[in-house]
C-alpha cells in the first residue's frame, strides 16, 4: 500500500467529524451514568493501572512492563486487564459501594467489538447479593439508551429493547434450548466431566483431543448459545457452571453452578458479574490451576497477587460486575465498530 492509498488518520478533521456524533453520545452516556451512581450513593474511585498481577485467567493476556526504582532495581509490572483486584482491596478496607471507569488492557484482542485498550465500568456492593448488581446493570443500560434517545439497540441485523424486562435464562437452560445438551449432567460436584460433555457435544462442535471440559463448553457457548441471546430484549444468562466460576462463589445448595452472570443485547456480551468468592483457599486453588493451564497452553504464567488474596480473606460478602463501556456506547449510539466510539482509536485503526 502506498502513502496515497492509506486512509487518512483518525485525527484528520474530516474523519473526526464523521465520528464526532458517536463521541458526543459517549460523553452524554458517561454523564448520565455518573449521575445515576451518585443518586445511588456510590463513591467513584480511581485505582492503579500498573499491577503485580494483571489477573489470573487462562485466556486473558496482559502487556508487561518494567519499572526501575530509585535504587536501580528492575520490577516487573503488568497493565491490568481489570480493576477487580484493587477494587476488592478497597472493599476489604471498608468501602461499601464503589464504581470506576477503568482503563484496562488486553493483548491478542482486536476487532469490531474488541480493542487492546478499552474502558471497563466496574462496580461493587458490599453485603448484597448478585441480584442487586443484575438490577443495576438493567438500570444503567436503560440509562445509556435514555441519554442518546434510542428506542432500541441494533447491531448486525439484530435488535434489542433496552427498556424491556430482560429474559432471565440459566446457562443450563440455554444449553438445552439452543444446543440440545444437558450441561449439568457433565458436572460431578463442582468438577467438569470432560468425557460426558464431549459425548453430548459430538456432531455439534469440533472437538480436539486436547480440548478440556472448559474448551468444549466455550465452543458450544460461542457457536450455539451467544448468537441467540439478547434478541428483542436483553438476556441475563446466569448460574454459570462451577468449572467456569472464576472469582464467583458457588450457589448454596448446588455446587454444580456458581453465582456468575452475563448480560447480552443483540448477541453482544455487555457485562460479567459475580456473587464474590471470599474463600481465600478456594480462590488460591482456582488461580493456581488456571496459571498451570496457562503455562501449558501459552508458555507463560502471571504471579499471584498475595495482597489480593489477603484482601479476599478480609473482605465482606459482596457482589460486583464489569461492564464493557465502549460496547454499551456502541449499541446506544448506533455505531457499527468499537473504533467509532473511542476518542483516540489505537494505532493502525483504519
Amino acid at each position: 500500500m502506498t502513502g496515497t492509498d492509506r486512509p487518512s488518520p483518525w485525527w484528520s478533521p474530516a474523519r473526526h467529524q464523521d465520528r464526532r456524533g458517536f463521541l458526543l453520545a459517549r460523553a452524554a452516556i458517561t454523564k448520565s451514568i455518573r449521575t445515576w451512581f451518585e443518586a445511588q450513593r456510590f463513591l467513584e474511585v480511581e485505582t492503579g493501572v500498573l499491577q503485580v498481577s494483571p489477573g489470573n485467567e487462562i485466556h486473558l493476556h496482559a502487556p508487561k512492563t518494567t519499572l526501575i526504582d530509585r535504587d536501580g532495581e528492575r520490577l516487573s509490572r503488568y497493565l491490568r486487564t481489570s480493576p477487580e483486584f484493587a477494587c476488592k482491596k478497597l472493599l476489604a478496607a471498608g468501602e461499601t459501594k464503589i464504581f470506576e471507569f477503568a482503563r484496562v488492557f488486553r493483548d491478542r484482542e482486536r476487532g469490531d467489538k474488541h480493542l487492546p485498550e478499552f474502558t471497563m465500568l466496574e462496580w461493587y456492593r458490599a453485603e448484597e447479593r448478585y441480584e442487586a448488581v443484575i438490577a443495576d446493570c438493567v438500570a444503567i443500560i436503560a440509562c445509556a439508551a435514555q441519554a442518546t434517545g434510542v428506542r432500541q439497540f441494533t447491531f448486525r441485523g439484530q435488535v434489542a429493547d433496552p427498556f424491556a424486562a430482560p429474559e432471565m435464562l440459566t446457562v443450563a437452560a440455554a444449553f438445552t434450548r439452543f444446543a440440545g445438551i444437558d450441561l449439568l449432567a457433565s458436572i460431578d460436584g463442582a468438577e467438569g466431566n470432560r468425557a460426558a460433555l464431549a459425548a453430548a457435544a459430538t456432531g455439534k462442535v469440533r472437538i480436539s483431543d486436547d480440548d478440556t471440559w472448559s474448551d468444549i463448553f466455550s465452543k458450544i457457548l460461542v457457536e450455539h448459545v451467544e448468537p441467540r441471546l439478547g434478541q428483542g430484549r436483553m438476556t441475563v444468562l446466569f448460574e454459570y457452571p462451577s468449572p467456569e466460576a472464576a472469582l464467583a462463589r458457588t450457589k448454596e445448595g448446588d455446587p454444580r453452578v456458581a453465582e456468575r452472570f452475563e448480560i447480552y443485547a443483540c448477541g453482544v456480551e455487555l457485562a460479567n458479574g459475580f456473587g464474590e468468592l471470599t474463600d481465600v483457599d478456594e480462590q488460591r486453588r482456582r488461580f493456581t490451576e488456571a496459571m498451570d493451564e496457562k503455562e501449558s497452553r501459552y508458555g507463560e504464567r502471571y504471579p499471584l497477587d498475595e495482597e489480593f488474596l489477603e484482601a479476599v480473606a478480609a473482605m465482606p460478602a459482596a457482589s460486583g460486575v464489569a461492564l464493557g463501556f465502549d460496547r454499551l456506547v456502541l449499541l446506544a449510539s448506533g455505531a457499527t465498530r468499537i473504533d467509532q466510539v473511542v476518542w483516540t482509536p489505537p494505532a493502525g485503526a483504519s
